[in-house]
């Protein structure tokens, strides 16, 4: 007998019931997409499908399994979000799902969760309501209540159900973080019942919720956490404490900036301080509260910002299929070098790692170890896929192995003449059809391509350092860069997880451009006697994740000290370095890698106090003067957007969009506040020209606002039309 959940005629159905020895299969599979998402549509189709298990007594039990590849449910259709225009619409959202997954929970036949890959939000939620879960062992089988990171929390009873569930602890983890859990972990901690091979997942669903409808089979309670756990959440003093602990750590990692994991927090809370139904309601209310913060509409605009990258082929339409890339090539084995093998490997791309010297190969291919050893060691691999990764990467001192690299990506020194030459060198063994990539932080492509013979395969592929960890990927195309070049290599960056961003030619592409004005005028605040430690404070209470100074020790003083001559050689005065990087450049100082620089660093390179010594070499000496908090973020962050209207204006970024995602992934700016320019319009445009006019003025002409801003501030514009998501 097979039955299928009704829905709308005119579309096909979300999920459909086949009925064995009364044992319904649901399947969820939502046409047309590539994951299951929770809408309007899904959840009228839900609700039908529960009517149809509670009426239907040839129904014993049932199993919820998907029918998508490496998805269960991946939680909301964020297009619900847009609906949210108060927090009253968004709250009746919350209980009728709250109201669904009650009657899933309280049916009158047992559900098994079938859960296969990713079971995240609201999917998790479901699977919570339901009478067990099976989770598959596989690496892409993970569970997560990802809300905060979209500045909600969760609304379909997971802040009630799921510390009930675990425990307290466990679920704050969880709920508090987003963070995923990987299936053991969840069958370990349980959230699952049962961990089995992906192959006899169905099986063993179908044979449970027959066992659960018999009575043959009850849930094992395995609530980790031990006699420790028990003492601290079994009563309300041990709980009390809990909470305390995890509101101050909270506030210390979101420095009071988003108020979302506070809020699930409460939600926790209230459910153990009064009951369940009061906790339901108060989730509900704080998620409606959630919903309409300008946090989340930035989070969200983050989101639907990288999904639509994701979609964009970097070129003016028509626009070729991408080559595939089965095998790079890498000039230089340094910290670059390596880190862009060590992700390359992980996705199956055959390396070839070249130096000048057996000894720097050598410890490039240590690097690599270092990295992939670090995922094996989190258990996020096997030892078998570890020693495969391995085996994709080999060193050589010639060209030996280039011979049929599909992408050369040269990563040496930061010299044009040693670019030149090894791009010279290079062209003679690979084919005509590789693409030469430079990893270039400073040196404008086009200067790169003029010692090639075939310039449209020359483009650019800026790395964020460490590359492992960092998620941006700038493109950067020259004038002569072929369509297919390009493209070619947005698909690669994807493939290595990266979020790419396209970018024209110019001196320092975009992030490194509205970087340097930034902390040039961080430099000029210690010019003017601001202390180190007040400037960084002002700059990571704004959000940043490091203030500026720290930002400089971390990348290398030396390193930014010659980015920042070649903005001044391209941008003239308004991009003039400050006396005091200058001074502390001249004396040798490096940084946190050569463990001195304007923060004291021991032989571990851990980051201690501000080094008064550094003070003897700027300007004003070691007599400094407080600076308001305001002045120096009105400065430095102005000085920024600033920028970023003039890439914009010239070229250099294709759209506000890409400006954005640019910002937040490669350089660190706010996230809660959406991005340069997003942070313009939430501002107004007419308030940050007038600011900037003021700046201006007592000091010409760092702060001439750019053109387009001048533009748009006389015609009221904003960077996102009202209605526009990206």
């Amino acid at each position: 007998m097979t039955t299928t959940a009704a829905a709308k005629p005119t579309t096909p159905y979300a999920l459909t019931t086949e009925v064995h020895d009364g044992i319904a299969v649901v399947t969820f599979d939502l046409p047309n997409e590539s994951v299951n998402k929770l809408d309007a549509t899904v959840a009228r189709e839900f609700g039908e499908m529960l009517d149809q298990l509670e009426r239907d007594e040839s129904i014993r039990g049932a199993v919820l399994i998907s029918g998508k590849a490496d998805t269960f449910i991946a939680g909301a259709d964020i297009n619900e979000f847009l609906k949210f225009t108060s927090p009253t619409v968004a709250e009746r959202m919350s209980r009728e799902g709250q109201l669904m997954f009650d009657r899933l929970e309280t049916l009158r036949v047992p559900v098994v969760a079938a859960i296969h890959g990713a079971c995240l939000g609201g999917g998790l939620e479901i699977a919570l309501a339901c009478r067990y879960r099976i989770v598959t062992d596989h690496p892409k089988t993970v569970l997560a209540l990802p809300e905060v990171q979209l500045g909600v929390i969760p609304g379909f009873g997971g802040t009630q159900r799921l510390p009930r569930l675990v425990g307290l602890r466990n679920a704050l983890d969880m709920i508090l973080t987003g963070k995923n859990t990987r299936a053991k972990k969840a069958w370990q901690m349980g959230l699952a019942d049962e961990l089995v091979h992906p192959a006899i997942l169905r099986d063993v669903a179908v044979r449970r919720a027959r066992e659960l409808a018999d009575g043959t089979r009850k849930r094992a309670s395995r609530k980790s956490g031990g006699a420790a756990g028990a003492l601290l959440e079994d009563n309300p003093a041990g709980r009390a404490i809990v909470f305390s602990q995890a509101r101050k750590e909270t506030l210390k990692k979101t420095k009071g900036h988003y108020p979302a994991p506070l809020a699930a927090l409460r939600a926790v809370e209230y459910g153990y301080r009064f009951d369940r139904d009061r906790g339901l309601e108060e989730e509900a209310r704080l998620f409606g509260e959630m919903a309409v913060t300008d946090v989340s509409k930035q989070l969200v605009f983050l989101f639907f910002a990288t999904t639509s990258l994701k979609k964009d082929p970097g070129v003016d339409a028509p626009a070729p299929e991408p080559a595939p890339i089965d095998k790079i090539g890498i000039l230089g084995a340094g910290f670059m070098g390596a880190g862009i093998a060590s992700v390359a490997v992980q996705q199956g791309t055959v390396v070839r790692l070249k130096d000048a010297q057996h000894e720097r190969v050598g410890k490039g291919l240590a690097a690599v170890r270092e990295v992939v050893k670090e995922r094996l060691t989190r258990k996020q691999i096997t030892r078998q896929q570890f020693d495969d990764m391995l085996t994709l990467v080999g060193g050589t001192i010639d060209y030996s192995g280039f011979g049929n690299a599909d992408l050369v990506i040269e990563a040496v020194f930061e010299d044009l003449a040693v670019k030149h030459a090894v791009l010279r060198e290079v062209e003679q063994v690979v084919p005509d059809r590789t693409i030469f990539a430079s990893n270039t932080s400073t040196i404008p492509i086009t200067r790169i391509a003029q010692a090639s013979a075939r310039p449209e395969n020359v483009i650019g592929m800026h790395f964020f350092s460490p590359v492992h960890k960092m998620p941006l990927l700038e493109v950067i195309v020259t004038p002569a860069t072929s369509k297919e070049t390009t493209v070619t290599t947005i698909a690669y960056g994807r493939k290595l997880g990266k979020t790419v961003i396209v970018v024209n030619d110019g001196p320092g592409f975009y992030a490194n451009r509205i970087l340097s004005p930034y902390i040039n005028e961080a430099g000029k605040l210690l010019d003017q006697g601001a202390p180190i430690e007040s400037i960084d404070r002002a700059l990571a209470n704004f959000g940043f994740p490091v203030g500026p100074i720290t930002l400089v020790d971390e990348v290398g003083i030396d390193v930014a000290g010659k980015a920042g001559a070649i903005m001044a050689e391209a941008f003239g005065e308004r991009m003039a370095p400050s006396a005091s990087l200058q001074k502390v450049v001249e004396a040798g100082r490096t940084g946190r890698k050569g463990k001195k620089g304007f923060y004291q660093y021991d032989e571990k390179g851990k980051k201690g106090k501000v080094d008064e010594s550094i003070y003897d070499l700027l300007p004003t000496g070691r007599q400094r003067s407080p600076m308001d908090d305001e002045e120096i973020v009105r400065r430095t962050v102005l000085a920024m957007v600033n920028e970023a209207a003039r890439t914009l204006e010239d070229g250099i970024i294709r759209t506000p969009r890409d400006g954005d995602i640019g910002a937040v992934f490669g350089i660190g700016f706010p996230p809660f506040r959406g991005g340069p320019f997003r942070y313009m319009d939430s501002r107004g445009i007419e308030s940050i020209v007038r600011d900037l006019e003021e700046l201006n003025d007592r000091f010409p002409p760092r702060f001439q606002p750019a053109q387009i801003l001048l533009d748009m501030a006389r015609k009221k514009e904003r960077f996102y039309p009202e209605g526009r998501i990206v």
